[in-house]
């Protein structure tokens, strides 16, 4: 694969002998950190859970009164009502689990169409930005160093709304 590539590029560059090749580069990291459309996915999701988030904490809540109750009272509680609190208990704190697994998979599965959807704009916005500015490559993952020169993670954040923050040369 790394053969074609090359060999690729190699029959490609004498035919770009007489134009310059625009190559730009795009650090998908930082711009994942930064992307303002993430930051507002996340704070969706978080008010989207937090009336499942608060009822878990509630549960919570209730099974541990419960069992303190149970540790005070079993002393003078017959066999049989122990059996039956200590069944009620077990039976809560595997509801609560089921309960936190289910909500742990639907904020995952959640997530991830959020992400999904901040991607695809993404993406957009460098294709777009190649496009507008002639570039002929956008590299971004794989890559080991990229000159300020090559570097339009600025632009994609601008792009995207976001206001980039002065960086060190």
């Amino acid at each position: 694969m790394k053969y074609l590539i090359i060999g690729l590029i190699c029959i490609v560059l004498p035919f770009q002998a007489s134009a310059e090749l625009k190559i730009g580069f795009v650090n998908a990291i930082r711009v994942m950190d930064e992307a303002p459309q993430l930051q507002k996915a996340s704070k969706a999701l978080d008010t989207e859970f937090a009336r499942r988030k608060r009822q878990i904490v509630s549960a919570k809540n209730e099974l541990r009164k419960l069992e303190e109750k149970f540790q005070k009272d079993s002393s003078i509680m017959t066999e049989a009502k122990i059996k039956r609190e200590s069944r009620k208990i077990r039976d809560k704190k595997r509801d609560l689990k089921r309960q936190q697994e289910e909500i742990g998979e639907d904020f995952n599965i959640r997530r991830s169409e959020e992400l999904d959807k901040v991607q695809k704009i993404i993406i957009q916005v460098i294709q777009d930005i190649a496009k507008t500015e002639s570039y002929d490559f956008i590299l971004s993952e794989g890559v080991v160093w990229a000159s300020k020169q090559v570097d339009i993670t600025d632009k994609v954040l601008k792009k995207l709304g976001k206001k980039p923050k002065k960086r060190k040369k």
